[in-house]
Order: C-alpha cells, then structure tokens, then sequence
C-alpha cells in the first residue's frame, strides 16, 4: 500500500529527514513515525502490552504464602462444586 504526499513541505521535510540521516524515503518516515508513536502515551481503554506483561512478571515472581490448593481457595470442594 502507497502513501501520497500531496504537501509540498512535508515532502521537503521528508527528504531532507533521509538525506540528513542516509536513509531510504520510507525507512525515514517508517522511523520518524515509529518514533513519535513511542512518545506518545496509550490510548486511555488501550492495553498497554509491555506494561501488562511487566506487571504479570512481578506477580509471578512473588511467592506463594498459601497452602490451600487453587480449588480451596476459589471454594471448590472435592467434587468440583463451589461451596
């Protein structure tokens, strides 16, 4: 899929930004928008995935101070039924 730029300074600025930096057209503006976005916080609603996947890495590394069993503690007796 293309792009079109149909704005004469943005194109210059476009071109100036890969001259300046060696790189292809694209790779320029593939960066360029790369990078703003990684600036930009989340969207508020959005799952912010390295957040999460930090957060479940820290409860995971905690210790487990429970001795009842996964069942024992969602209520569930011997024959799977909640009590």
């Amino acid at each position: 899929m293309g792009v079109i730029i149909k704005n004469p300074s943005a194109e210059k600025k476009i071109r100036r930004l890969a001259k300046r930096t060696g790189e292809t057209i694209t790779t320029a503006v593939e960066r360029a928008v790369e990078e703003r976005l990684a600036r930009l916080p989340p969207r508020k609603g959005r799952v912010d995935r390295e957040k999460l996947s930090r957060l479940l890495d820290y409860f995971d590394s905690l210790p487990i101070d429970d001795p009842r069993t996964p069942d024992e503690i969602i209520g569930y007796n011997e024959d799977g039924v909640p009590e």
